[in-house]
């Protein structure tokens, strides 16, 4: 502890050194829907908090809904008197924002690692997951992609409008892959990637995707599975801010146009040994095939995850490489769980079907949790795409029936453990709950 706090402080110290101007420092977390909340901290006072002070925030902030309300879930939020719980500070994550009018500094605070972890916290059951793998001598390597689409700045009637080519004036109407879209776009790209790499994140390629101002960014492989989610959570917010800078906004919405490919949240995942041996690539790759069906067996119980909201369901089927079932295959975009091309070193499957806005931490836990799963019960998978173009399995595709297949399924329940299943089915559940208590107008055009 000693050691951890004497390099916490020799960072705080640095940061004060190169940056005189940053007076406050936001100090963050990822709550359940995936959003950050915190305080924001003299700099002066982070540096006692270095230094071993205390670090306490309302436990509950953990379980806020998707519009910042608290739901009761068991005794939490109005049964437990509201307790504090200690935070500490992420080695490392403590960078200048650079988006906003005023100097200011961020870094990352978890519950992880201190004496009485958030049992519900997304960072501490990622946490809990890959020290049980590291346990058992398996040591992943993460990469994530995200997709996400630019908006004009100015809404019209509460409703996003597309993003305007910036030479032009026009609607981004360029077809996918082109490169005259990252060319006319380069602005605000430079700026996000640009920031993106001031705040640490490994930033490698840029993609001009199908949908009207629709982008992908994609991250370096991290043998850190903390540090790769924690890149996501932190490129999530960045880029928000550049948009805003910039005159657009920017959001990893999972579906904000029904004619046009929703955004997701890629997840490459490799497995390795202590002595850097890829555990999928032996024994003529059967490892590989446990790891899927693993995966496969335990997706349709994930969706809440995967889907963790209304306007996520929507993303699912209908539009290019966006599956229905639960499938895998080689080289295949259909699939939920597609087998990459490449040499037995770098051999990994890539989880396509996440949604952009869905909580990285999780998101990796439970793909985690699906591979861990397979090499242990040792499963052949159902046959991939290539070899039958039907094969899949069906998942739920409505939030309270995917809520209902989660909060019962027992390896999740004790590989995510079991209070923070219930208490994210809940949250999900009065979440979804709270969305239908709205009566939209297409409603009264309808049946009025």
């Amino acid at each position: 502890m000693k050691s951890q706090s004497s390099t916490l402080l020799a960072e705080v110290r640095s940061f004060r050194q190169n940056h005189p101007d940053v007076r406050y420092v936001d100090l963050i977390a990822l709550d359940i829907p995936g959003h950050f909340y915190g305080k924001r901290y003299p700099v002066e006072m982070l540096e006692k908090v270095a230094a071993g002070s205390p670090l306490k925030l309302p436990q509950n902030a953990v379980l806020l809904g998707a519009q910042g309300g608290l739901f009761k879930i068991g005794d939490y939020c109005f049964n437990d008197g509201d307790p504090d719980a200690n935070r500490r500070l992420v080695p490392g994550t403590l960078k200048p924002v650079t988006w906003e009018s005023q100097p200011l500094g961020q870094m990352l605070i978890t519950s992880d690692g201190t004496e009485a972890p958030i049992e519900f916290e997304p960072r501490e059951v990622l946490a809990k997951v890959l020290e049980r793998l590291q346990h058992q001598g398996i040591h992943p390597v993460v990469a994530f992609e995200l997709e996400f689409y630019l908006f004009d700045k100015q809404l019209e009637n509460g409703l996003p409008q597309f993003a305007r080519d910036p030479l032009s004036g026009d609607v981004d109407d360029q077809p996918n892959l082109h490169i005259e879209r990252l060319s006319r776009f380069s602005d605000v790209l430079d700026d996000m990637a640009q920031t993106a790499k001031d705040q640490g994140i490994d930033i490698t390629v840029i993609t001009a995707e199908i949908g009207p101002g629709q982008f992908e960014i994609n991250f370096g492989h991290c043998d850190d599975g903390l540090r790769a989610a924690d890149w996501a959570a932190l490129f999530c917010r960045s880029t928000r801010g550049v948009a805003l800078k910039q005159g657009y906004r920017a959001s990893f919405m999972a579906k904000p146009y029904l004619q046009f490919p929703g955004s997701g949240m890629h997840v490459h995942v490799s497995l390795y040994d202590a002595a850097g041996n890829n555990l999928l690539a032996a024994h003529q790759q059967q490892p590989l095939r446990h790891a899927v069906a693993g995966c496969l067996e335990l997706l349709p119980h994930c969706m809440p995850i995967f889907s963790p909201n209304h306007n996520a369901f929507r993303r699912l089927g209908g539009t290019v490489n966006a599956a229905t079932r639960a499938s895998w295959g080689f080289e295949d975009r259909d699939a939920c769980v597609r087998i990459p091309e490449s040499d037995p070193r770098n051999l990994r499957i890539e989880h396509r079907l996440a949604s952009a806005d869905a909580n990285p931490y999780l998101v990796l836990a439970a793909i985690l949790v699906g591979l861990e799963h397979g090499l242990e019960a040792k499963r052949e998978p159902i046959a991939p795409l290539n070899e039958d173009r039907n094969s899949g399995t069906d998942f739920p595709v409505e939030m309270l029936d995917a809520v209902r297949a989660m909060q019962q399924q027992p390896v999740l329940r004790d590989k995510l453990g079991a209070e923070f299943v219930d208490v994210y089915c809940e949250n999900k559940r009065q979440d979804h709950l709270a969305f239908q208590q709205e009566i939209h107008a297409r409603e009264y055009r309808w049946f009025l």
